[in-house]
């Protein structure tokens, strides 16, 4: 809105009426009473004017806020003139004013400093009393503009798969969330990179990819021993005619190509949480076998991980293959996910920091019961306590957890996984498997909003 022009008429036009009350005196009291009364209804009435056009301002920004921010959302795949059109549709779909004249709304998209939209709205309202001074309308502007792209985000998945997840419509529910989560942060990204995501289903182990066999991220000392064959080996010796043969066996370890992708905690195998690389997300050495990834070739291995990517539609591809089996270990399905943020092992690098930028890290670990088995425990307690350790290092480390505790058999609410939650307002306990969609959906809502910035 433009006042000064409007206060500016009306403070000339009173000086001119006291100059010329000043120098006449031939008027009557009445005429001249009159006269005075003039410029007092005009400033009466130019408030009452000016609180209407105020009102229509405030409707005005309203209007161009939300047109702003629904072009934000899908700008980057639009031309100039379907953003113009479609900025003309919303805000006019908002704004219902009719006294409002005139209207004209403005948009334009640029990626220069960070992508942005800006919407303006211009219009006029007629004046009801400043018609009085010669002012017959106002004009009013507006201005809204909606950033995004100076932040971007890495969000590492880490899904409960184990074999609970079969009841209840648990792992299809967890499909469709996990699905509608990925379009949701696909669509708040506005070029190729400005969102990553990692997909780490977890039972007891992590599956890494039985493609990776001959990787040297891979400790085989335990696999070699607890899978081969006996095999028996016949010497014979001949002295003169008499022969005499001795038979003895050998334990063989299994070719590794037939290894089935799983791992285990990382650590001391007789020692637990030696060097605590379970709980750590330090890269994978081979001076260091305490740091390598132990095979195992676990019965009920996961589906496999996949690493940070922009691979939609192959995370898609990858959460349609999700089964539920085996045990629960929630720390190695943690422990993974901030590997896969950081790089190490299975997990390449992540591409490198740009300057500019804001880098929003993000686990979302989900599980559908209580800890039942790791590398050394089946003791719920014993497990929960090297989890703590990891979750609290996760937190020191600026990575944002979120953690949710889907409980449709009753049992109490898993205190870890609230522990483990950056914050009270990031922890969900839910008693049915169908308000995963609903909970995954408000957390990519909130993701969504860290790529935006008003």
């Amino acid at each position: 809105m433009k006042p000064a022009s409007g206060i500016s008429s009306l403070f000339d036009r009173f000086r001119t009426l006291v100059r010329e009350l000043r120098t006449a005196n031939g008027a009557n009291v009445t005429i001249t009473f009159a006269i005075a009364t003039i410029p007092v209804i005009g400033f009466v009435g130019a408030a009452v004017d000016y609180s209407h056009g105020n009102s229509v301002k405030a409707a005005m920004q309203a209007a161009v806020d939300s047109t702003a921010l629904m072009l934000s959302k899908q700008a980057s795949r639009l031309n100039q003139s379907d953003i113009q059109a479609k900025a003309d549709a919303y805000f006019k779909a908002l704004f219902n004013r009719p006294e409002a004249t005139g209207v004209a709304v403005t948009a334009t998209y640029t990626t220069s400093g960070g992508s942005k939209v800006v919407v303006a709205a211009n219009a006029n309202v007629k004046t009801n009393f400043m018609g009085l001074m010669g002012v017959t309308q106002l004009n009013i502007g507006v201005e809204s503009m909606a950033m995004w792209g100076n932040s971007r985000l890495r969000v590492a998945l880490a899904l409960d798969t184990t074999g609970s997840m079969s009841s209840d419509g648990k792992i299809d529910a967890l499909k469709t969330a996990t699905k509608a989560l990925l379009d949701q942060l696909k669509a708040a990204a506005s070029k190729d990179g400005d969102v990553y995501v990692s997909i780490i289903p977890f039972s007891k182990d992590v599956n890494v990819g039985k493609a990776n066999y001959q990787a040297t991220w891979l400790d085989w000392t335990e696999w070699d021993d607890e899978n081969g064959d006996d095999v028996s080996t016949t010497t014979c010796t001949k002295n003169g005619k008499k022969k005499k043969c001795s038979t003895s066996t050998t334990w063989v370890p299994d070719n590794h190509n037939t290894w089935n992708g799983c791992v285990t905690d990382r650590g001391g195998s007789d020692n637990p949480g030696t060097g605590d690389y379970d709980t750590k997300a330090t890269a994978p050495t081979a001076t260091n076998v305490l740091t390598l990834f132990a095979a195992d070739q676990y019965g009920s291995c996961s589906p496999p991980i996949k690493a940070l990517s922009y691979d939609w539609t192959g995370m898609k591809s990858l959460v349609d293959t999700f089964y539920p089996s085996g045990m629960t270990n929630q720390g190695i399905g943690l422990a993974h996910a901030w590997l896969s943020l950081v790089g190490g092992g299975p997990y390449p690098m992540p591409p490198a920091e740009e300057s500019g930028y804001k880098y929003q890290k993000i686990i979302i670990l989900m599980s559908d019961g209580l800890n039942t088995q790791n590398r050394w425990y089946n003791n719920a307690s014993q497990i929960d306590a090297r989890q703590k350790i990891t979750c609290d290092n996760v937190k020191a480390a600026g990575i944002t957890l979120y953690t949710i505790h889907v409980n449709t058999d009753g049992d109490p609410k898993s205190t870890l996984l609230q522990g483990c939650a950056s914050g009270a307002d990031k922890f969900w306990m839910l008693t049915k498997a169908s308000e995963l969609v609903a909970t995954f959906k408000q957390i990519g809502t909130n993701l969504s909003n860290l790529r935006l910035a008003e």
